[in-house]
């Protein structure tokens, strides 16, 4: 017989109880046997807990100002909104580190100090793909009725089968996005490349295509991985003085391109530079490229794979490239400072966009679905196609100045993440030639969202 935790216990002693201030969060639907609920999780992804209540409880959320008390969003809502229920729900989540107040506080000092303790991020999306992995392969060797049994397998032996399966995987993909290419091999390593960041389950053809062709060009000494911030609070460029693990190993900081990016930028710039390095705690769009660096570059003869500097770059078409609020570290300085201290570090360097393009459907407020043949989703599907090829082409035509001044214009109507890292990687590099490799869109299960991407690569 299990035992249900006890849930938690509203304190009408506690100040952020009674007056409760909700951080950042993210709504999301669930589904609990014939009855939807709300979920909530937290936007900066600080806490992994996600606290679950009716939806009627929507309209409750942006009273949690830390201005009105308890009583005051009660009067607030009327309709029958007793102090019980909304106690329960204040209490859950303050639980759940979603209110600002001392449980919060100790969750952000955790993980904070468990970041300055080790000079490499520990691995998480990519930790996770290799364990599904690892389980599933398990299950396939199964009996059929068997196969919804939980795997029971130790730590070691899941990271082996893990990390096996997730180098099959790759070489899978790249054997099916290649195997038609008329040019399946880059013999001389470019500039930068362009790869999605999206999961690999359904970017993997633009990933493959790009990382494939690098297998035999020329192994570069370190690398450069501009990403895009998606959780954090940096409102500018976001450095990162670590180097990052997979289950394929570990890629180490490149310390002296740092310790000449900190010079090149001055004490101040390279303050801000670092001072939301926890943004890189929990950010995807770096990691999903340390294992294609690690299996398709591979090590030197001392077992070391390339060094790497990870950099989240925020949206140059808001507020002129500087930062969002004007205290961050601005567009064009960085730009300058990092393309002149790769020309002056010794060896090779490739430098990776890491970007999605379009973000487009219900999921993201868009009126028209994005599934289903013919009709309103087809014509909203070509029409965001047609955009992103326009504004790629522009890239191609070594034309970023305007690809950045047409999306500023237009405001960004497909909500392209990753504008900031696409037109960094080309302004660092100033690259004579842009290949386009691959177009891709794909959506979720659900037919709610359609992300974009594309590969490239620049010589």
């Amino acid at each position: 017989m299990s035992v249900q935790p006890t849930p938690p216990v509203f304190d009408p002693n506690a100040p952020h109880q009674q007056r409760p201030r909700l951080r950042q969060v993210r709504g999301f639907q669930a589904q609990f046997g014939n009855q939807v609920a709300l979920g909530l999780a937290d936007a900066r992804q600080i806490s992994d807990k996600a606290v679950f209540t009716s939806p009627a409880f929507q309209v409750v959320l942006p009273l949690m100002d830390g201005q009105k008390s308890i009583d005051d969003i009660v009067r607030a809502i009327g309709k029958g909104l007793t102090r019980e229920p909304l106690e329960a729900l204040v209490a859950q989540l303050d639980d759940a580190g979603l209110l600002f107040g001392p449980r919060f506080e100790a969750m952000l000092t955790k993980m904070r100090s468990d970041f300055d303790s080790s000079p490499v991020l520990p691995p998480a999306s990519t930790a996770a793909f290799a364990d599904a992995l690892a389980e599933h392969t398990v299950r396939s060797k199964r009996p059929p009725e068997e196969q919804d049994k939980p795997v029971e397998m130790s730590d070691e032996e899941k990271a082996e089968l893990g990390s096996t399966r997730l180098r099959e995987v790759f070489d899978e993909w790249i054997a099916a996005s290649l195997k038609d290419a008329p040019n399946p091999s880059l013999d001389t390593l470019p500039k930068a490349i362009v790869v999605p960041h999206v999961d690999y389950q359904r970017g993997w053809i633009n990933y493959s295509s790009v990382w494939g062709r690098l297998r035999v060009a020329d192994r570069p000494d370190r690398v450069v991985i501009l990403g895009t911030n998606h959780f954090g609070e940096s409102t500018g460029i976001c450095g990162c003085d670590k180097g990052y693990s997979t289950p394929l190993g570990t890629c180490e900081a490149d310390m002296h391109l740092i310790a000449a990016l900190r010079k090149r930028l001055g004490p101040d710039q390279s303050e801000k530079l670092f001072a939301h390095r926890f943004d890189h705690e929990r950010e995807h769009s770096i990691e999903l490229q340390i294992p294609w660096i690690q299996h398709c570059l591979g090590q030197d003869e001392a077992g070391k794979y390339p060094l790497v500097f990870g950099a989240l770059v925020h949206d140059p078409s808001v507020n002129n490239g500087e930062s969002y609020d004007g205290k961050g570290v601005a567009f064009d300085p960085f730009v300058t400072a990092m393309k002149d201290v790769l020309a002056e570090l010794p060896g090779k360097t490739l430098v990776v966009s890491s970007a999605d393009l379009s973000h487009v459907g219900p999921q993201f407020g868009d009126q028209s679905p994005v599934a289903g043949d013919g009709g309103p989703a087809e014509e909203f599907r070509n029409k965001t196609f047609q955009h992103d090829r326009e504004m790629i082409q522009l890239l191609a035509e070594g034309k970023a100045d305007e690809l950045i001044a047409s999306m500023a214009w237009q405001q960004n109507p497909t909500r392209w993440c990753s504008i900031g890292n696409l037109t960094a990687a080309f302004k660092i590099v100033q690259p004579a030639k842009v290949h386009i490799y691959n177009y891709a869109a794909a959506m979720d299960q659900q037919g709610q969202s359609l992300v974009s991407s594309v590969g490239m690569s620049m010589e």
